[in-house]
């Protein structure tokens, strides 16, 4: 529906951030250097009519312009810019009132099939739960565009940037006209089309992302960059980069031998490591209930998030770390704590009440906060439920990494006070038995080879940089194969850690938890 009567434009309702008419020039006049000369113009979002502006000013072969704005008094703003090209040159220009999410833009690729369509524009830069939560009008249709199934839906792949779902309906609906493509969209939102593009495998080429300076250009703290592409030509699975418009080409990412990378090249020189991780990689445990659930050490005992000192049971208190804990090779210490009630997802917890009561007193005063939890997962569970949780939570010794943070170092984390650490949903981590299997592992994924790895799949714009997808790629066991006994006791001793040295000495088939594979060293 069109919002007729809007007064005042919210920006962070419609991820409004309105080109410069510097950047439109610009941006169009590469277009000319790269031999593009339009007849029909598509502005999808065309906001205060910059980028028709610029356009008509550098392509004299424009017959025709398709301005869309959901805004009304952009439109007026638009048609008088554009008042003197009506006048003086035979074009024709319609700037309709209506949104991106239910224009017919068929109607203009049929309608022009014979002619050079260039899809110009800035669409908006916000997600759909932004706009949900704001009630916006501004949506498109409710569609789950990347068959994003169960659990992975609700807890976040099913979210996408609204500039993602106009991007693809522009390429679907003009990948098999004749022309090009380019779009003003955030870095990551860039990454997302390449990588679907094994998917959909829509008929364009010559992919190139040419990174603006956001926060220069739009006073934006994103990554984002122009997205171009050439209509109606053999798929292309790869994107070129460039650092800005007249610099030249520093790295490629997009599909190669059926893998996802950040950067073609560096990635094949490590390339052998990339496949199955031995172990498992878990997230940390979610709550989503700081305020009664973590608890700091004080000399007087806990205290929670409210500063509220708590008189509780020890028993299920368990020391916590989170990504910003992460540092060091080795952890050793932490003054958080968090309540772990369940040892297993959807565990029951009514042996709370008769077998830790304090606790159960402590959670039930608090159970309206438990009940506010917005996620569905907890709907229908026990009381006081959490999730990452099980066996591998309560393994002694743990190899952790942030997954917020632009660092690839992996980190021994070890007991406190002869408990197991836990770590938070930002977090990711292996859970080991021994001292040695664990320092081995973290001693194996700090090495340059899988550090290569990391820094060539990694996409550094993302909101969660290293995933568990990513980590089950790191395939560590090459390594283990060939490690040097005497090298990696060095490594323990420099980071202090007491390893029983016999269990290498006298073992020359050193034996880990990856069904009945032996490690053998040298």
């Amino acid at each position: 529906m069109i919002k007729n009567n809007i007064v005042k434009r919210d920006k962070s309702e419609y991820g409004d951030f309105q080109t410069p008419f510097e950047l439109a020039r610009k941006i169009c006049r590469w277009l000319k250097e790269q031999g593009i000369e339009p007849q029909v113009l598509v502005e999808p979002t065309c906001g205060c009519g910059n980028f028709i502006l610029a356009a008509l000013e550098t392509f004299p072969s424009i017959q025709y312009v398709y301005g869309i704005e959901i805004y009304k008094p952009y439109i007026n703003e638009t048609e008088k810019k554009l008042e003197p090209f009506v006048k003086n040159r035979n074009i024709n220009i319609k700037i309709i009132q209506d949104d991106v999410f239910h224009f017919q833009f068929s109607d203009i690729a049929k309608k022009h099939q014979s002619k050079l369509i260039l899809v110009l524009g800035n669409p908006p830069w916000v997600t759909n739960s932004g706009l949900s939560v704001k009630e916006s009008g501004n949506l498109p249709t409710k569609s789950n565009l990347k068959n994003v199934a169960g659990i992975e839906a609700i807890t976040g792949k099913g979210n996408f940037d609204i500039g993602e779902s106009a991007t693809f309906s522009m390429l679907k609906t003009f990948a098999e006209s004749n022309g090009c493509f380019a779009f003003l969209i955030k870095n990551i939102v860039i990454k997302n089309i390449i990588q679907s593009q094994q998917q959909f495998a829509f008929p364009i080429s010559d992919l190139r992302q040419i990174d603006i300076d956001a926060k220069k250009e739009f006073n934006a703290n994103v990554d984002a960059g122009l997205f171009f592409a050439r209509f109606n030509e053999t798929s292309a699975v790869d994107c070129c980069v460039a650092e800005s418009f007249d610099q030249p080409v520093i790295r490629s990412f997009g599909w190669t031998n059926h893998k996802f990378v950040a950067d073609i090249e560096r990635y094949k020189k490590c390339a052998e490591f990339d496949g199955v991780s031995p172990e498992i990689w878990r997230q940390g445990l979610k709550h989503d209930c700081a305020a009664v659930m973590e608890l700091a050490t004080t000399e007087n005992g806990y205290k929670n998030n409210q500063n509220k000192t708590v008189n509780i049971e020890p028993d299920l208190v368990y020391p916590l770390l989170k990504s910003s804990d992460l540092k060091g090779q080795v952890i050793t210490k932490t003054n958080r704590n968090v309540i772990v009630p369940q040892t297993l997802v959807g565990q029951n917890t009514d042996y709370l009440a008769t077998d830790f009561p304090l606790t159960f007193d402590y959670l039930d005063k608090h159970r309206e906060l438990f009940d506010k939890r917005k996620s569905v997962i907890y709907k229908n569970k026990p009381l006081f439920s959490i999730f990452g949780i099980g066996d591998y939570s309560f393994k002694p010794f743990k190899v952790a990494i942030s997954g917020l943070y632009k660092q690839t170092q992996f980190s021994l984390v070890l007991p406190i006070e002869n408990k197991p650490v836990m770590l938070d949903d930002t977090c990711y981590f292996l859970g080991f038995d021994s001292l040695e299997e664990a320092t081995c592992v973290m001693y194996c994924l700090n090495q340059p080879e899988i550090q290569n790895l990391l820094h060539s799949i990694v996409f550094w714009n993302a909101k969660r940089v290293i995933t568990k997808d990513i980590l089950m790629r790191l395939d560590y066991f090459p390594i283990l194969q060939r490690i040097e006994i005497s090298k990696m006791l060095e490594y323990a001793e420099r980071q202090q850690l007491t390893l029983t040295k016999s269990i290498f000495l006298q073992n020359p088939s050193f034996t880990f938890g990856r069904q009945h594979q032996e490690f053998l060293w040298k």
